[in-house]
């Protein structure tokens, strides 16, 4: 995945598009961040590790690489919300753009109707356990991993819970 990324980062400086080049660097700058995190982690615990290992054992997996797109499209919507009390929109447009731009990288977004499902059938599998919005959240999310927006996950959990009652 960071590979695919880089590659359409070298074809955006290309074709010279701005809006692409900015938000693959900021994306690649946060995976960056991210391995560098699990790097000082993994040295701490195992400082006798090599460099190949080192490199191997904090690439990004996909589902990570997910979470900082999903971090990014949610950053982008709240700057959205700020311009529209400001009436600026040029740049609304800008972020909806990138927001548009960076949902090519996540997989196809599940409807509410599957998501419902999952919801229904996660808390069918933690009937034993001691049902809360966290716990509920935490595993619906596992399960959805970067095909579904989470403040749609949590706002159909909140109905859902509610029904319950």
């Amino acid at each position: 995945m960071k590979e695919k990324i880089q590659k359409d980062l070298w074809l955006a400086i290309k074709e010279k598009d701005e809006i692409k080049i900015s938000v693959l660097r900021l994306v690649l700058n946060e995976i960056s961040k991210k391995e560098v995190e699990k790097r000082y982690l993994l040295l701490k615990k195992e400082p006798s590790l090599k460099e190949e290992e080192l490199t191997q054992k904090t690439a990004l997996e996909k589902e990570e690489i997910f979470k900082i797109i999903i971090s990014e499209i949610k950053k982008r919507k709240e700057a959205i919300e700020n311009f529209k009390k400001a009436k600026r929109e040029d740049l609304i447009l800008k972020e909806e753009k990138e927001i548009e731009f960076l949902k090519e990288y996540l997989p196809p977004q599940l409807s509410e109707e599957d998501l419902e499902k999952i919801i229904r059938e996660t808390i069918k599998e933690l009937s034993g356990k001691e049902l809360n919005f966290g716990l509920l959240m935490k595993e619906v999310l596992k399960k959805v991993s970067g095909q579904a927006d989470p403040s749609l996950v949590s706002q159909l959990i909140k109905k859902i819970l509610e029904e319950k009652k």
